[in-house]
C-alpha cells in the first residue's frame, strides 16, 4: 500500500495588483483618481511541479502564436513583447485569457492573498503624520509588510521553501524582501511558541523566466477584478484552487479583518471596508 510523501520543498511564486501609491509626486493624494487603484494586493502562488506547468503554458503560447485566429493581434506580435514573450492577463486578450486559465484549472495550485483598501491606509498614514510630522510614506513600506502578513503561517510547512518574487523595476530588493520574510518567521514563533527552521530562498525573477509567476498573475488578476469592478467570474472560476485571501479592511465583523476561504467564498461587491484605519 503506497503512501503520499509530503514534499520537501514548496515553490511560491509572489506577485501583486494594484499599485501602493498613495501620493503624488507633490504630496497630493491620488487614491481615487483615474490610473490609481483603490485596492493593493499580494499575492503568493504555490505550485507543485513547476516544470510541468512551465511545459503546459510553453506549449499553449506556440499554439496560440501559430494560430492564424491570432495573426492581427497586436499583443501577439513578437516586436510587441507581450503575449509573445509571456502570458500577462492584463495584455492578453479575451480567448488567450480563457486558453490560459483551462490550463491552469489543470494543475496543482494553492493561491494565497492579502488585500489592502488604500482608504484605510491613507487614513493611517495621515494619522501617523499628524503625530509625527517627519514621518514620510514610502511604498515599500506597504509591499513589504503584504509580504511578512502573506508569509507569517506558510514558512513552516515544509523543511524548503523557495520564493520567487516578480521583479518590480531596476532595483533588486531581496534583502528587503528576505527582510520581510524573516519578520514573518518571528511573527509566527512568537504568535506560536514554535521554532522555524525551514530553509528559506528569496529571490526576484520575470515572468518571461518564470511560469509560476504568470500564473500568479493570472489569479491575482482574477482578484482584482472583482474588488476593483464588482466582477467575479474570474476569482469563481479559480476559487477551488484558493487557500485563502485575506481582507484586511473588511472589518464590518472583525477588527482583523475577514478571511474568504473555500468554505466562506468571496461575495458579489468587493470589500466592505470601514473607514477606520488599520495601520500598514
Amino acid at each position: 500500500m503506497s503512501t503520499l510523501v509530503p514534499p520537501v520543498r514548496r515553490h511560491c511564486y509572489v506577485d501583486e495588483a494594484g499599485d501602493p501609491t498613495l501620493f503624488s509626486a507633490r504630496g497630493q493624494v491620488r487614491v481615487g483618481e483615474e490610473g490609481c487603484s483603490r485596492y493593493f494586493m499580494m499575492g503568493a502562488l504555490e505550485v507543485t511541479e513547476p516544470g510541468r506547468l512551465a511545459q503546459d503554458l510553453t506549449a499553449l503560447r506556440a499554439d496560440l502564436m501559430a494560430d492564424p485566429y491570432f495573426r492581427g493581434v497586436p499583443s501577439m506580435q513578437p516586436e510587441a513583447r507581450k503575449t509573445a514573450a509571456a502570458f500577462h492577463a492584463k495584455d492578453d486578450v479575451a480567448e488567450v485569457r480563457r486558453e490560459v486559465f483551462r490550463v491552469l484549472t489543470q494543475h496543482a495550485l494553492t493561491f494565497f492573498a492579502v488585500v489592502r483598501d488604500k482608504r484605510r491606509v491613507l487614513a493611517y498614514v495621515q494619522g501617523r503624520n499628524q503625530l509625527d510630522p517627519a514621518y514620510r510614506y514610502q511604498p515599500n513600506e506597504l509591499y513589504d509588510t503584504l509580504v511578512s502578513r502573506l508569509f507569517k503561517n506558510r514558512l513552516h510547512l515544509t523543511p524548503e521553501v523557495d520564493v520567487c518574487f516578480a521583479a518590480r523595476g531596476q532595483s533588486d530588493r531581496t534583502a528587503a524582501l528576505r527582510l520581510a520574510l524573516d519578520k514573518a518567521r518571528s511573527r509566527f514563533e512568537s504568535t506560536w511558541r514554535r521554532e522555524v527552521d525551514a530553509s528559506i530562498v528569496a529571490r526576484q525573477s520575470t515572468p518571461r523566466h518564470e511560469a509560476g509567476l504568470q500564473a500568479v498573475d493570472y489569479f491575482l488578476w482574477a482578484l482584482q477584478r472583482h474588488f476593483e469592478r464588482g466582477e467575479s467570474r474570474y476569482a469563481e472560476l479559480v476559487w477551488p484552487q484558493v487557500g485563502v485571501v485575506h481582507a484586511v479592511d473588511d472589518t464590518e465583523h472583525a477588527a482583523y479583518g475577514t478571511y474568504y476561504t473555500k468554505k466562506k467564498p468571496l461575495t458579489w461587491g468587493g470589500s466592505a471596508a470601514s473607514e477606520k484605519a488599520s495601520g500598514i
